[in-house]
């Protein structure tokens, strides 16, 4: 194991990394897992904790001089890395925790490759930094193409709303013109953020500050932005220190109707 990656590219060990992370979140399910309490209503659960560990095992194996930014164990490694990967094993520990299968394991070099498991479908969402592409067993890669055709917008529901009253999510989902053009769906992972690129979504909308370096969102990021996808903040504008929620789209038409309704309020 210890030199199995080393001489992978980057995108190869991202992949790797989610599909291990993956492997360890199937086969948890359906167990009897505590609860870690993280405060804020917030968990964890020993799949989490497990599938960080395998994922960390494959990138100190491949990139062993590269600092790790982990959901459940923070920051690793030389906090002067020039590099640094960003990892979330278990998105959705609440669906998870409650037999749903909507969960994610993401895994991101900051600013890179990145990777977005489906521990249940088998498929890995994939971006070298510049292409993005959809991996599963026995096929060949494929090319994410974005597409609106399917109208579904996923919403992001879940607190903290930093930017209320001026934005609220659940305001855009009664908006005349929303109700005529879409139709919502809230999966409560970022697993929807990857569908957005490969076409299963029209859009992703959620509330919260920087979401750029995000370990929920980095990967996911980096995949909708290689497939071809419009990303920015809530209110149009890029995202980053300044940044504020995001809204992935598949094209600038669907874009540009979300961002207006969530400034005309109607």
């Amino acid at each position: 194991m210890i030199n199995s990656y080393a001489g992978s590219d980057d995108a190869e060990v991202a992949i790797v990394g989610a599909r291990v992370g993956a492997h360890v979140v199937r086969a948890m399910y359906g167990q009897q897992l505590n609860r870690i309490d993280k405060g804020a209503g917030d968990f964890a659960t020993a799949a989490d904790v497990e599938a960080e560990k395998a994922i960390l095992g494959i990138i100190r194996a491949a990139r062993p001089d590269d600092a790790v930014l982990g959901e459940e164990g923070g920051q690793q490694g030389a906090t002067g890395a020039g590099r640094q990967w960003l990892v979330d094993p278990l998105c959705g520990t609440l669906n998870y925790a409650v037999g749903n299968m909507l969960v994610a394991v993401n895994v991101a070099l900051r600013d890179g490759a990145a990777a977005v498991a489906d521990p249940f479908s088998g498929e890995v969402f994939f971006t070298d930094g510049e292409s993005a592409w959809v991996r599963q067993d026995g096929a060949d890669d494929a090319v994410l193409t974005p597409s609106s055709g399917t109208r579904l917008v996923d919403v992001n529901l879940d607190p903290p709303f930093p930017n209320a009253p001026g934005f609220r999510a659940v305001n855009l989902l009664a908006h005349s013109e929303f109700v005529e053009r879409f139709r919502p769906r809230v999966v409560s992972t970022t697993l929807a953020l990857a569908w957005v690129a490969a076409g299963k979504r029209a859009a992703y909308v959620t509330d919260g500050g920087d979401l750029s370096r995000s370990v929920h969102f980095a990967a996911g990021i980096a995949v909708c932005r290689a497939a071809g996808c419009v990303v920015t903040g809530i209110d149009g504008g890029p995202i980053g220190e300044s940044g504020r929620g995001l809204v992935v789209a598949a094209d600038n038409e669907t874009h540009g109707l979300l961002v207006s309704m969530m400034r005309s309020r109607r």
